[in-house]
């Protein structure tokens, strides 16, 4: 065995740090697997802690609550990148972080995730490191208007990002910090494939996901994507190729843009990701359970495509139209909902719908007609098409 391989088996108890719903749908997954679960959030009764076994309330810089964390914990794992990297790095020293703080610290800072990729040969986006207004300007002018203004860290769902169509679009910016900015790409698509590393290499990526947006927020992820057979290997291939060059252990997320020219590697994220939400149900293990895996040194499962699907974000506005109709969805509809508390808010990721279908743009506007996110859709379209039941392949890919 390799001597970085660590086993937690079940039984041993697993340590979240994060108590959003990649964390709930975690904890989940470990314990339909036999771990105990214990998170730390600072939001009482949070997604995650309402499953675990123990809720600690606490801030993510609080490295006191951190460490208690650590204590009840035989592993120790964050659930999404805005931890405080200096908190994992102490802990680190002292306690089982299979992912580790390198890892973190370079995707949660665009400036260090696109030198990374740069460096170390992926294609990206032409860019510049811009701090300043006169440097913002000389950049702009650089790699000609539009560009995409993003904030180095704390951007997520669009947040933290500008599109400047113009030199006029200049004096409406100021800048809070270090920024990337961006040359805007003509698009033909945009994919994303979450890839599972273990600490002695072993690796498996899942099926690439089609991704739409809205207003920055993930809107679908339909699988199989349809893209070249060329086009997926290599968006394949730069997944665990940049997951074996960060050394990642865990999940890797890897977003990419999908242009005339070839598929460009768009942003990281060192964990489950919304875009693999239709492995819940729609691969035969999930990515929740993967993560699992390969933090607790356990075998990777199979990443096998069991049926077509589309995975549908509900936002806070998608509740009230969806309740009603909670009791008539046809079965080939899962609802998985996150258990956030408070009154429903417009734009805040609520859940998701997966749909068995293999009739990508049909099934997207039956769910868009049923949530009211759009008008003029027809009243019901029928999203399960004559090969639904169709056997699983029994090709493991």
């Amino acid at each position: 065995m390799n001597k970085n391989l660590r086993t937690v088996l079940p039984g041993e108890t697993i340590g979240i740090l994060g108590g959003g719903q990649l964390g709930r749908m975690t904890a989940m997954a470990a314990k339909q697997m036999g771990y105990r679960v214990v998170c730390l959030d600072p939001q009482p009764n949070s997604p995650c802690g309402q499953v675990c076994d123990l809720q600690i309330v606490g801030s993510f810089d609080d490295y006191s609550a951190a460490r208690e964390l650590a204590l009840q914990s035989d592993v120790l794992v964050y659930e999404f990148e805005n931890i405080n990297a200096v908190v994992v790095a102490e802990l680190e020293q002292e306690f089982h972080v299979p992912q580790g703080s390198r890892l973190l610290e370079i995707t949660q800072n665009r400036i260090k995730e696109k030198a990374h990729l740069l460096q170390s040969g992926f294609p990206v986006v032409p860019y510049r490191v811009v701090g300043s207004s006169a440097e913002l300007a000389q950049a702009a002018a650089e790699l000609g208007y539009p560009v995409v203004l993003k904030s180095a860290t704390g951007g997520y769902d669009g947040k933290g990002q500008a599109v400047l169509k113009s030199l006029a679009d200049l004096a409406d910016v100021t800048l809070s910090g270090p920024a990337v900015l961006e040359k805007f790409l003509a698009l033909t698509g945009e994919v994303s494939v979450v890839v599972a590393r273990r600490a002695d290499g072993e690796t498996a990526a899942f099926p690439v996901g089609e991704n739409v947006h809205r207003g920055n927020i993930l809107h679908t992820t339909v699988v199989p994507a349809r893209l070249s057979a060329e086009l997926l290997e290599q968006a394949t291939q730069l997944g665990m190729r940049i997951a074996e060059s960060l050394g990642a252990v865990g999940l890797l997320a890897v977003e990419m843009f999908v242009t005339e020219g070839g598929i460009i590697v768009n942003e990281l994220a060192p964990r489950p990701h919304n875009s693999g939400h239709f492995t819940l149900g729609a691969c035969y293990t999930s990515q929740f359970e993967q993560f699992v895996r390969a933090v607790c040194g356990l075998p990777l499962g199979p990443t096998t495509l069991l049926y077509p699907a589309i995975m549908v974000n509900i936002l806070g506005e998608h509740i009230a139209p969806l309740m009603p109709r909670l009791a008539t969805l046809p079965p080939h509809v899962k609802v998985h909902l996150y258990g956030k508390s408070g009154a429903p808010v417009p734009r805040r990721k609520m859940g998701h719908l997966l749909v068995r279908s293999d009739v990508p743009d049909d099934t997207v506007a039956w769910v868009e007609d049923m949530l009211g996110m759009s008008k003029g859709r027809l009243a019901a379209v029928n999203c399960q098409p004559s090969t639904v039941n169709r056997q699983p392949e029994s090709t493991e890919h």
